[in-house]
């Protein structure tokens, strides 16, 4: 099968790419990278971030994914714990992080491509110091390796742990049933087939769109890669390039919802056959509504980076059971346990235990054993998430356990009544978060980002909520922000919000 990767108005064979790869491999093996070694890549979304992918996997080698938006400390405390032996990174970016490259590190910039400048309104780009390597160069000049590849071990990804430093999760050599399990079920989830077409919108630094590229280059005919999620961009090029199937998080379906009728109406999206979201809560209002509008081709996927894919739900059943992420898939387990580790019944709200048994490689978190074995239980591992299942299985996740907030005794949800915000028309975006209270232990408040040109009234969102919730999860403060601290795959940065609330309010 010929494939072609599209990139602005670049369009090139796939062969072409994955040749660029084998030279970067032997690139790689010359500087000394061995299996199980960890390359790290700090790039937005482009054409070479498939290239590492490729070339990482060849050696067997671990790639160390660092969010772009990370300043020095934060890279530096990831190269320095992953023991990471080369850096693969943009041009723009090596200034913020430059002064915490550990010395032991090769770094390799990557010139920024006028595609991703003129989407991140980048105008200038330093000189990078002299005595780097530049990865067109570096690249072309070996030649393109042949050696059978080892097993792959996926990307090292870190967590945004909410105390202290983010812990790397490495995975450990897996039997080829279980890379063969893994791929299975990721084709399963995403409805993947030779042939299809697809956009990679979210950024590759994170595990879900990391694992959609994978997919996309085992089995896609045409991968557009997008440098950032623009809502009218993406509906144009489905229209214009016949997409079969995407993988979006949840915000990016809020900002679709919110163009103007006119414009959603101008684009035909009726290529369209599977279209997955998972990584962070979908309101259920905002779920219906894409139903409505793309019909009943979406997939709600379950997960997390140490456990991969555990539940799945298609339209139709999640339409039986709205809210729910879906049953446990072939393979997985999951369990509702209280403080003590006992099982719950169905209905009642417990923590998260789940098993994704052959599905996923085993791991460990890097250099914290202790962690590992403090998040398990019974051979199931828990990422802090509370919620329950169902009488036919289906699971229901209420909320993050560090997120819950207890006011006046009372179990509250955020997740729950962000869902009802949303909806809101005056509401672009929004978060809930507790801060600490004298009467109640702890309050309420809601972060809300206006829709561009509305006047914002906090009684009348207050109404809002109340109309829809019990009163005592009304907030009792609606707070205004110019923008919403949200990572690339939609995850708020609630610890951010509450110390600017809190220094706000003195």
């Amino acid at each position: 099968m010929r494939q072609t990767i599209v990139f602005g108005t670049q369009r090139e064979d796939g062969a072409a790419l994955r040749e660029r790869a084998a030279r970067a491999a032997s690139g790689l093996a010359a500087l000394g990278v061995r299996p199980g070694d960890r390359i790290a890549a700090m790039l937005r979304n482009e054409p070479v971030y498939l290239e590492v992918i490729l070339a990482a996997d060849r050696l067997g080698a671990p790639l160390v994914a660092i969010n772009w938006h990370f300043r020095a400390d934060e890279a530096g405390h990831i190269l320095a714990d992953s023991g990471a032996r080369v850096l693969i990174v943009h041009a723009d970016l090596l200034p913020q992080i430059a002064a915490q490259i550990p010395a032991e590190v090769t770094v390799i910039v990557v010139p920024t491509p006028p595609e991703v400048a003129a989407a991140y309104g980048i105008t200038s780009i330093p000189a990078p110091p002299s005595g780097l390597l530049n990865w067109p160069g570096w690249r072309d000049s070996h030649q393109p390796l042949t050696a059978p590849a080892p097993p792959s071990l996926g990307m090292m990804l870190y967590t945004s742990g909410t105390t202290g430093r983010a812990k790397g999760v490495r995975r450990l050599p897996g039997t080829p049933e279980q890379h063969d399990s893994a791929r299975r079920i990721r084709n399963l989830v995403g409805g993947a087939r030779p042939g299809m077409r697809t956009a990679l919108v979210g950024p590759l630094y994170h595990a879900g769109p990391a694992s959609n590229a994978r997919i996309a280059l085992a089995e896609a005919e045409l991968i557009v890669v997008m440098p950032r999620f623009d809502a009218e961009a993406l509906l144009r090029t489905i229209e214009a390039e016949r997409l079969t199937h995407l993988a979006l998080v949840p915000i990016m379906l809020v900002r679709l919802l919110k163009l103007p009728d006119a414009v959603r109406a101008r684009y035909d999206i009726s290529s369209l056959e599977g279209v997955t979201h998972g990584g962070s809560a979908c309101a259920p209002e905002v779920k219906r509504a894409m139903i409505d509008w793309w019909g009943p081709i979406l997939w709600e996927t379950y997960g997390s980076t140490e456990a991969s894919l555990i539940a799945a739900v298609g339209s139709e059943d999640w339409l039986r059971f709205p809210g729910t992420v879906g049953r446990a898939l072939p393979g997985t387990s999951i369990r509702i346990l209280d403080e003590e580790g006992r099982i719950l019944p169905p209905g009642q709200v417990g923590e998260i235990f789940v098993n994704s048994g052959p599905n996923a490689l085993p791991f460990t978190y890097h250099n914290m054993p202790e962690e590992r074995a403090r998040v398990e239980r019974d051979g199931h591992i828990t990422n802090g998430d509370m919620g329950y299942l169902n009488e036919e299985g289906f699971l229901f996740v209420t909320d993050r356990k560090r997120d819950m907030v207890i006011s006046g005794g009372v179990n509250i949800y955020p997740a729950e009544i962000e869902a009802v915000l949303i909806t809101h028309p005056d509401v672009a975006d929004c978060a809930v978060f507790g801060v600490p209270d004298p009467e109640y232990g702890e309050a309420l408040v809601a972060a809300v980002q206006p829709r561009v040109g509305a006047a914002m009234r906090a009684e009348a969102i207050a109404d809002h909520l109340r109309a829809r919730l019990a009163g005592y999860k009304v907030p009792r403060r609606i707070w205004p922000v110019a923008e919403m601290p949200r990572d690339s795959m939609g995850k708020v940065f609630k610890r951010r919000l509450r110390e600017a609330y809190l220094g706000a309010a003195g």
